[in-house]
């Protein structure tokens, strides 16, 4: 099982996941004092001295008789005007006196938040302020008074403390009560060092105390980071209470484990110091006991150190790494997971420096995202493709996207390298099969709190047990995991269900596991501390998994403070708001709306919704991504939304400078070092990050791609053209057009030989030049060592040999790229070559030049793309658009072609061109309709009825696009009824 690692030790959060150390208190100083002092004066000034000034000076400001006619006769005198004056400051003082109370309350009692008195904002935040000016004095008390804080409380044992439910203290002025907390922890944890002998136990001294676990209001689980907080006054004290239960049997017959969540019914033994209202204390059981869990207790107290020994680990918390399964050694240079893994990932770290040329390592590590972010662009430049070849010449944008440079180019080819799609594909296939085969047993989606990838297998966490997992899933480590191998998942295919848990995002890993949590499903909001600038990363990373990944349908992901740039990698999911004013007024109506909705279709929540008939189109997630810390009234606001929030598909991702934020359900917090730290979820994580030069960079390659780009876009020039003249003769020629065939060079060992014809192919694909491992990651997708590549390489190199003048045809430009010679070409090269000279050079001015090089170029063209590569290789040609580009060039030249042949009237010659151009691009509807005219030049109804009939048995039950009916409308106006006939 793996085990957690920790932090650096340069990290400064370091010790919040270490061996406890003793509790620092904080000494108060002389402008604690002075603040305190003047916020007693100040309520003293507000709370009494306004009412006795007014009382003397004005008196009460409502008549002493109630004849509202005869106030309405009388004149407005200065009288009446001072009098209504008067009642307005009596009503201000009340109001604000109204606030000081509700602020009092909840600062003592430490339950809940403050309530809202109505239309009393400016007042409450001042007397919030001066309240919590007025607590130092207490905190301050106690930290100078240790008598009185240890009365009753001594390690005898003289108080009695009685059974309550745990309840969390999330009050506005928590930090000031956790402060007195820690001062009197601190106190007793010294008292009960100086008179315990070495040694001695608490067992010993007959005072064991005991806690049942109970979940706190708003939450599911509680956690030992919290109960430690509260009874021990230091939350990094879980250790202490991990290592006493660790193995014991718990009264529903499981164990604490590492990787386990704490039940309610669970009974936790606590260390002797431990001290509040809902401890047990024995062997002197409280009265408020039930005789039930008495029993529990002291059967769960046999099992202790007296019976078992001490364990030891590292905590328990609401989210846990799975247990990994055994598993045989995978294959030199290939994961077990059959996944992508870096080709270095099995080198040694001085290869992996001298081999990474600069790309960017947070999008290698990141392989979800890389192969979000790539399918999108990849998408992205297809429907620039299409718009260029459908939107009319007027607005012709060219089928050559631009060729990326600098630090553009550097995250494509990060992207390319670090893009795991077929693990997009497994956890895809693997959640909507577990929806459809729990819809097909009428059993809800369980509440799934985070999803694991670890070797292969997916571990689904979930927020309590949920009964026996539909096959081929199968329970985990308890009943609280469900787990999926890699091989079971393999047996899914595509459904037609919707995504139950789009809200999923990776965080980072931990060991070999990495970690994608459900930001919906969290009860509450999700706080994010740290520097701006790593927060910032965070955010970056989390917005561009959730718009571009391939494991939701649709979903809202609303950015603030941050990422408005972001909007282009998916503008249908991605929005940018302003503020959090503009956020808490569109939250607050949603969430109306969905409660609505929710109470309306009979569901308890979302995950109902989308396995029944309503599918996902009324369920789809909102995701709320707040980068900049909100102002402590919109905590509050954004806090209650949150609270049912989990039930309703919204999630909320809040950032903070450091300090808590009310309402947060989980905590975590970003270092320097790139380490995300969540002690309440016992979890130490390498981060996923997107940093901001990578940011920049991921959008520039997707604003270079956007199909509604102006006229300073891309062009028709390709980016290499050969030289078509009889001197310009190749000395490699490669066809890829069609069947793959080399010309010039000797074939290769057959045990090599497919292996060298693919990375030729890669290199003639990309004559801007290839990274050594974008190259290594397309021929082997699950990882290589650096010397099996660098073989490859060389091999290559030798194989297509050298110039005359003795320079390799395989060289290597200023940024490590490998780069073909000019004289290696492919005959995709020269194709393009004589569109681009027929269109834009000597064609342009010569009509019987321009008739050769199109003639030419359609001679070329001898079926689809690399049409006879072998099964399973060739995969990395699914992130190229070239299988887009290559059709529409070919449509581009047969309809330049035909065109050139109708203006001479030569209507069978150009029907010649458009049939050899559909060979190649069977489905462009320019081509059809051009051989729709052409035909119809020939003045021969029977053989346009025939090309009519054949469009029509082509295109199913789709039916013909509406621009093909309107030119068969125009060119064979009985068309419907002649084709119904002759067929």
């Amino acid at each position: 099982m793996p085990r957690r690692r920790s932090p650096s030790p340069s990290s400064s959060t370091a010790p919040r996941n270490r061996t406890p150390q003793p509790v620092r208190v904080r000494r108060r100083s002389f402008g604690d004092f002075v603040k305190a002092f003047l916020a007693f004066v100040a309520l003293l000034v507000l709370l009494v001295g306004v009412p006795f000034a007014l009382a003397v000076t004005a008196g009460w400001p409502l008549p002493e008789t109630f004849e509202p006619m005869e106030w309405l006769k009388q004149d407005i005198s200065v009288g009446t005007f001072l009098s209504i004056l008067t009642f307005v400051v009596w009503l201000a003082w009340a109001q604000f006196t109204a606030c000081v109370l509700v602020e009092m309350k909840a600062a003592l009692s430490g339950v809940g938040v403050p309530g809202r008195v109505p239309g009393a904002g400016p007042s409450q935040l001042l007397a919030r302020q001066l309240v919590a000016a007025l607590l130092l004095v207490g905190a301050t008390a106690a930290s100078f008074t240790p008598g009185l804080g240890q009365l009753g409380q001594s390690i005898e044992g003289n108080q009695r403390p009685t059974v309550a439910a745990a309840q969390q203290t999330p009050g506005l002025f928590a930090q000031q009560q956790e402060q007195a907390a820690g001062t009197a922890a601190a106190l007793a944890e010294q008292a009960s060092h100086a008179e315990a002998a070495p040694g001695s136990s608490a067992k010993q001294r007959g005072d064991t105390k005991f806690y049942r676990i109970q979940p706190p209001e708003g939450r599911h689980h509680d956690s030992l980071w919290e109960i430690s907080e509260r009874h021990l006054g230091d939350g990094r004290r879980y250790k202490e209470i991990f290592d006493l239960n660790k193995d014991r049997t718990q009264p529903d017959g499981s164990k604490l484990s590492e990787a386990s969540l704490i039940r309610p019914g669970w009974i936790m033994e606590m260390p002797g110091d431990a001290r509040g209202g809902d401890l047990v204390e024995m062997p002197d059981d409280a009265p408020e006991v039930s005789p039930e869990v008495q029993q529990q207790i002291r059967d769960y107290d046999r099992t202790g150190d007296r019976a078992e020994g001490g364990g030891s680990g590292s905590g328990a918390a609401q989210v846990s790494v799975p247990e990994q399964r055994p598993a045989p050694a995978p294959a030199p240079g290939n994961d077990d997971a059959g996944h992508r893994a870096p080709a270095e990932q099995h080198a040694t770290p001085a290869a992996q420096d001298s081999s990474s040329f600069g790309l960017p390592e947070a999008l290698l590590a990141a392989p979800l995202l890389a192969a979000g972010l790539l399918g999108a662009l990849g998408h992205r430049r297809r429907q620039a493709l299409w718009q260029s070849a459908f939107g009319g010449i007027g607005g012709r944008r060219g089928m050559e996207p631009p060729t990326p440079a600098g630090d553009a180019l550097d995250v494509q080819d990060a992207l390319l390298v670090g893009a795991d799609p077929e693990g997009v594909r497994l956890l895809d296939r693997s959640l909507r099969g577990l929806a459809a085969s729990l819809a097909a047993e009428s059993r809800p989606l369980p509440t799934v709190y985070a999803a694991w990838l670890s070797s292969g297998d997916l571990h689904l966490q979930l927020a309590q047990p949920s009964g026996k997992p539909p096959a081929p899933w199968q329970l985990g480590q308890d009943e609280t995991f469900w787990l999926l191998a890699k091989d079971d998942a393999e047996r899914y295919e595509d459904t037609d269900t919707a995504a139950p848990y789009p809200g999923l995002v990776s965080l980072g890993t931990m060991d070999d596991s990495r970690l994608l949590l459900n930001l919906e499903s969290v009860p509450g909001l999700v706080s994010l501390s740290g520097s701006e600038a790593d927060r910032a990363a965070v955010f970056a990373s989390v917005a561009a998994e959730l718009a571009t990944n391939g494991w939701s349908d649709r979903m809202t992901i609303t950015l603030v403070g941050f990422g408005e740039d972001l909007t282009s990698l998916a503008p249908s999911r991605l929005r940018h708001l302003d503020g959090v004013e503009a956020l808490i007024e569109t939250m607050e109506a949603e969430t109306r709306q969905r409660r609505g909705a929710l109470g309306a279709a009979g569901h308890d929540s979302v995950l109902t919704g989308r396995t029944g008939p309503a599918q996902h189109t009324r369920w789809a997630p909102h995701l709320v991504l707040l980068a900049a810390e909100p102002s402590a009234e919109d905590a509050v606001t954004l806090a209650e939304l949150a609270a049912d929030a989990g039930r309703l598909g919204i999630g909320y991702l809040v950032g903070t400078e450091g300090g808590e934020l009310p309402g947060a359900a989980w905590e975590m917090e970003i270092t320097g070092e790139g380490r995300l730290l969540a002690p309440l979820l016992g979890l130490e994580l390498d981060a996923q990050l997107l940093p901001a030069a990578q940011q920049r960079a991921v959008v520039e390659l997707f604003t270079d791609a956007d199909p509604g780009r102006g006229p300073d876009g891309p062009g028709d020039t390709p980016p290499f053209l050969v030289d078509i003249s009889e001197q310009g003769r190749p000395a490699v020629y490669a066809r890829l057009v069609g069947p793959y065939e080399i010309i010039g060079l000797d074939t290769p060992d057959d045990e090599r030989s497919a292996l060298l014809h693919e990375a030729l192919a890669l290199l003639l694909l990309h004559r801007e030049g290839v990274h050594p491992r974008v190259l290594a990651s397309a021929l082997w997708p699950r990882g290589v060592t650096d010397d099996v590549r660098a073989a490859l390489v060389e091999r290559l190199r030798g194989w297509l040999g050298t110039e005359p003048d003795g320079t390799p045809r395989l060289g290597t430009d200023a940024t490590g790229r490998l780069t073909l010679a000019k004289s290696v070409v492919s005959d995709l090269d020269v194709l393009r070559s004589l569109y681009h000279e027929a269109t834009q050079g000597k064609g342009v001015d010569s009509r019987a030049v321009r008739g050769r090089l199109l003639t030419d170029a359609l001679v070329l063209v001898r079926g689809p793309l690399l049409a006879d590569r072998p099964e399973g290789r060739y995969r990395w040609l699914t992130h190229e658009i070239v299988d887009a580009q290559l059709p529409l060039l070919v449509a581009d030249t047969g309809l330049a072609l035909a065109e050139f042949h109708l203006v001479k009237d030569r209507a069978e010659k150009a029907i010649e061109a458009l049939n050899a151009a559909l060979r190649t691009a069977p489905a462009d509807e320019r081509l059809w309709n051009e051989l729709l005219r052409a035909t119809h030049a020939l003045d021969d109804p029977e053989r346009l009825t025939a090309l009519a009939a054949d469009l029509i048995g082509r295109s199913g039950a789709r039916g013909l696009p509406p621009r093909t009916e309107a030119l068969l409308d125009e060119l064979l106006p009985a068309w419907r009824d002649t084709v119904a006939a002759a067929g």
